[in-house]
Order: structure tokens, then sequence, then C-alpha cells
């Protein structure tokens, strides 16, 4: 292959870089396996992996599959959370279109650096009306850089090369992410491009492909693989990268084997399943006021982020589809890093009686407060940012310290951080390390009750608030709180999302965090008159638009996760001959 970046290196080898491992899998519509534990290396559980970012395509999304994903987490992100959270990951973010969906996870130490996070998601299937194909993305900035991962499932068959170029080359264009520098895909410092791409081997027929691939001459095929032919013609590929393919084609496979389709469709092999990435030629500006300084001490400390692969391979273990997973694992190097927290907190190191869950905390002066901020108290593994015990406002006029309540805090001993939430960024800035509680004794009655905030859940429309905002949760402790994502309160469905029913009324209340269990949060918005839930008529709705019932079916069956709009002048919506999914062969 030619201008090939660095070999990969030894699988588990370990430098001074910020380690990114990516997994791309279209899992065929299949049920999650048991255990994919295996997916995110040997040393998933060492601590030397610093974010996960997973790209399924063709996530089952039938249609009575879409209306549970809608209530309830599904089971895909269900699976990633339950195995990353063992080892200290958190959701930061999520974006599903209907079988795309895309999940990035970190170290929970690193959140306060991972700021403006966004996602997008770009329908290109039936003319861009329907959602089986298409791309979804993330991007942040990660430690003062912007970075965006994009995964993409693109149209299959070997005569579609064109239609492949155009519609990633739509997606770059559709997606414009809001009031940041790098709005576009492709301004970001580093881009990973993921997902079934779909791109086939040319000219050889099956005999000769399959016999390339069991004498091990992968080279051969190399040459005749539409990607990389398209590498040095197409322009909108400029820049991307790949390692060697050094693993055999990943599609198509008998379901429930490792042999090559033998229907009567007869699929020619292909690396359908790909990971590349790109660089931008120049590198962020060190954050600073003084533009002079600004100037010089990005020159000085060296410009673009460097990125290199450490390993590239597939999971041929894995029969559940007919494409095999494929990750990589790549070390990106900053040439300056935003390692400031925001907010600070002081705490005690050890909680053995309720006057030590006194928490303190220091904002930077270009941090800018709202009353609807947040201090929670998170188990060590928990699965996202509200997935928190207890919280309490970190109200403004309150000062700079918050005091949890004894019927608040945690009743099993162990492990736990602080972590201090911010409403006008969305996201934790700043965290603690893990200190230990023991148990409290319970003042009144100790037993553990799963109260009413666990089972009566009101269905709502989509919240502008970034306050926190439970649902379902598996587990029944009665402070728990459910999955639910950065950006989308429910990753199946954004324009629904779940919150407890309150038990004093339904009005939105600014109760203590010693009632907490009682009191449905709320943004300030919430106070506006707004329109009432077909589900459940006397609870009032979060901000945004009303989504009726009918809407939230039509949101469901196209995959959006908001009520539908009317197309463009003169278009016309596709007929929904039935409720299945449309799946092209891969």
């Amino acid at each position: 292959m030619e201008n090939q970046p660095q070999a990969d290196r030894t699988e588990g080898e370990t430098d001074d870089g910020f380690r990114v491992h990516i997994v791309t899998w279209n899992v065929g519509s299949a049920v999650p396996p048991d255990d994919i534990t295996s997916l995110f290396g040997p040393h998933a559980g060492d601590g030397s992996i610093d974010m996960f970012i997973i790209g399924l395509q063709e996530v089952n999304s039938m249609l009575n599959k879409r209306l549970k994903d809608a209530l309830f987490t599904d089971q895909w992100s269900e699976l990633c959370m339950d195995t990353l959270s063992r080892f200290g990951y958190v959701l930061v973010a999520s974006q599903r279109m209907q079988g795309v969906l895309l999940l990035v996870f970190s170290k929970f130490c690193h959140l306060p650096f991972l700021r403006e996070v966004q996602t997008e998601k770009t329908r290109t299937g039936l003319g861009g009306y329907w959602g089986n194909k298409g791309g979804v993305s993330a991007r942040m900035m990660l430690f003062g850089h912007p970075v965006c991962f994009l995964n993409c499932h693109l149209p299959a068959h070997m005569r579609n090369l064109e239609q492949r170029m155009e519609d990633f080359e739509s997606i770059l264009q559709q997606q414009q992410f809001e009031g940041v520098t790098a709005s576009g895909v492709l301004d970001h410092d580093v881009v990973f491009w993921f997902g079934d791409l779909n791109f086939r081997i040319e000219d050889y027929d099956i005999h000769v492909v399959k016999s390339a691939i069991d004498s091990n001459k992968l080279p051969l095929l190399w040459e005749r693989d539409q990607l990389n032919i398209a590498k040095n013609s197409e322009s909108i590929l400029d820049g991307f990268l790949e390692g060697p393919l050094k693993f055999p084609p990943t599609y198509k496979f008998d379901v429930g084997t490792h042999t090559y389709d033998t229907s009567s469709k007869k699929r020619k092999p292909a690396w359908t399943d790909r990971i590349l990435w790109r660089l931008r030629c120049t590198g962020s500006p060190v954050p600073t006021h003084n533009a002079a300084l600004q100037r010089g001490l990005t020159s000085w400390l060296g410009g673009a982020t460097k990125v290199v692969q450490q390993s590239y391979r597939s999971h041929m273990g894995y029969t559940c589809s007919d494409h095999k997973p494929v990750s990589a694992v790549f070390s990106l190097h900053f040439p300056f890093k935003v390692d400031l927290p925001l907010v600070t907190l002081d705490y005690e190191k050890e909680w053995t009686k309720v006057s030590d869950a006194t928490v303190r905390f220091t904002v930077r002066s270009s941090f800018q407060r709202s009353s609807w901020d947040w201090v929670a108290i998170y188990k060590v593994g928990f699965k996202h940012y509200k997935d928190y015990v207890a919280y309490l406002w970190a109200k403004v006029d309150h000062g700079s310290q918050v005091t949890f309540a004894e019927e608040d805090l945690p009743r099993e001993a162990g492990e736990y951080i602080l972590g201090f939430y911010s409403n006008n960024m969305n996201t934790i800035i700043g965290v603690t390390s893990p200190f230990q509680v023991r148990t409290f004794s319970a003042a009144g009655d100790s037993s553990d009750v799963s109260s009413e905030d666990d089972s009566m859940l009101v269905l709502l429309a989509p919240a502008s608030s970034r306050s926190p905002s439970p649902g379902k949760s598996k587990r029944r402790h009665r402070r728990s709180r459910s999955p639910a994502h950065p950006n989308t309160p429910i990753p199946s469905l954004q324009g629904l999302s779940l919150h407890p029913r309150s038990l004093d009324g339904l009005q939105s209340s600014r109760l203590p965090c010693s009632v907490a269990k009682k009191e449905r949060l709320v943004s300030p918005q919430d106070t506006l008159t707004s329109p009432i839930s077909p589900l459940t008529p006397r609870s009032p709705l979060s901000p945004g638009s009303g989504v009726s019932a009918p809407e939230a079916l039509i949101a469901a069956i196209l995959g959006e996760h908001s009520p539908a709009q009317a197309p463009p002048t003169g278009g016309r919506l596709p007929v929904l001959r039935d409720t299945q999914t449309l799946r092209e062969d891969c």
C-alpha cells in the first residue's frame, strides 16, 4: 500500500500519549453476546487506555425495538456501559440514528478536560429521508484540541462506489457544530472516520480473493481495494490515513460461523469495516487573551497534534453477525494541554460521620456559574454523569460549599468520588480522586425501599434543561439514577426523555437535597407554561416543543430523535411499506 503510516506497534506497548481505542462493528441486527470485553483489548482493565469509542451499524431498529429503546436504554449501549464502567470509564456522549450508534467513553479523571461536547447525525438513505445509512458524530475539545469521531454506514454493493463518495461528501457538508471554532468535521485538529464503509475488492473474482486469503497474500488484495484506489483520486479523501490491513476481510460470513458467504449470493469477501484518521495541517492556538503571546507560544510549542497508530486488528471470534468487529488503538501527542480544571473541590478524604459530608469548591475567574449547577456523589464504577447517588444544587447565592444531609449519604461503604456539573457547559468540569465512605447509621427507617420515584415514570418532551433528569435503572437503590446521555436524554429517541413523577404534587420544586428523592429536577424554564403530555395529562412537560403520541411514533419510525419535519417544498416523504429495517445485504 502506498503512503501508509508507520507499522503497528506491539499490542499493549505504551508511550506518553493520550491513548484512544476505537471499535467498529456492523452487528447485523443481532442480540448482543454475553461478553464483549475482548473487543477492548487485553489491557482494558489496566487503565492504559484513556478513551474508548464504539461505532455500531445495523443495531436492531425494527419499529417495536425502536419504541422499546425510546423508553429504555438499548441493549448494546447497556452492555457497553456495564462492561466499561467496571474499569472506570464513563459515557461522555452518544448519538443514534436508527441502526447507526456512536458511544464515547472516557476515564472519569479526564471529564473536566472534555469540553464543548456536541453530537450530530446525517441521514443519506432514500435520498436523505431514511437513517439506515448515513453518519453520526461526536466532537469535543480534548485538553484544548478539537477532535471529532465520525461513524458512517455507507451504501452497499460493488457498483455503488460513486454513491459512497457522494454520501460521504454530503455527510461532511451537512454536519455543522454550533458555537465552536471547528464548526465542520474537517475543521478539527484530528478526525477519526470509521464504520461499515462498504468498499469492495475490484476485478478479482471470489475464487482469487479466497485463495489470496487462504495463502495469506493480502497485499495482492490491497491493490484492488476500492478505498485504497479512491484515496489516490478523490479529493474528499485527501489527508485520510489508514494502517496496513494485516487481517483478513471482515465481510461477508455465514452467521454463527467463521466461513465466508456460502449462500446463493456468494458475496465476495471485502474489507468493508475500516478505521481511518486525518490530521489538520496546523494545530490549535494556545489559549491566551494576548494575541502576540498566543502566536509565540503556539509556534514554540510545535503546533499540530501528532497521531501514532499502535494496533489495527479484527476480532474474528465473534460470530453473531455477518461482519467481524475491527478495532484500532491510537496514541495522540498534543503540543500542549489545557489541563487546569475550572472547578476544584475540597473534601474530607474519608467520610466516617455525617459532618464529613461538606464539600467546598473553588471556581476559576473565567468560569460562569449558574444556579442550576450541581455537586453529586458518584460511586466508583458509575456509568454516566447522571448515574449519581445524590446531588445538591450549587446555587450562586449559597456561596462555595454544599453539605449533604444524612439521609442522602451512601448507605453502602466503598469508594466514591465527587463531581461538579456545569449547567452552562453541559458537562462535569470538576472531579475528585476516589475517597472512602464508611457505613452511616440511617436515621429513621433504614430499609432500602424502592420509592415511587423509581417506578412512576413520566414521558416528557425534549428538555433544554441541563439539570439532572433521572429515569429507569436496573438497580432498586432509591437514589440511583438511570442511564441518560449528554445531549441525548435517551440515546435512541432524543425527542423523549424519562423523568420521575414528583411526589409532592406536580410542582416544579426547589426543595433541598434532604428530600431530593421526592424532587423532579427542572430548569428555570420549567416554570413557563407548557403543553401537557398525552401520556400523563396532569404532568407538566419539560421546556421545548411538545411531542404528541403520533409524533413520537413517526419519530421512532424515521429514526429521528425529534418530531419529523416537513420535507422541502415540492418534496415527498417516502412511503413506508413495512416496519422492518431497510437492509442492503450489508
